[in-house]
């Protein structure tokens, strides 16, 4: 590896929205995420609706699209 041209690789703390934290590496001293591992559908088997509410919505009514 080249000297000099790579960045300080450092342990981060990541904070979940869900409020969980945990420490992992990374060029950032923090990280902030939406969704981890204990929040994660695939891992609790629970579903959870993210914010993603309109997204159909404000297509349609961007392209002029009407249900039938």
């Amino acid at each position: 590896m080249k000297e000099k041209i790579h960045p300080n690789y450092q342990k981060a703390l990541v904070t979940c929205a869900c409020g969980e934290s945990f420490e992992s590496g990374s060029i950032k001293k923090q990280l902030r995420v939406e969704i981890c591992s204990k929040c994660h559908p695939f891992f609790t088997g629970k579903q959870k609706f993210v914010d993603a509410g309109g997204r159909v919505d404000r297509f349609k009514k961007k392209y002029g699209l009407v249900d039938k």
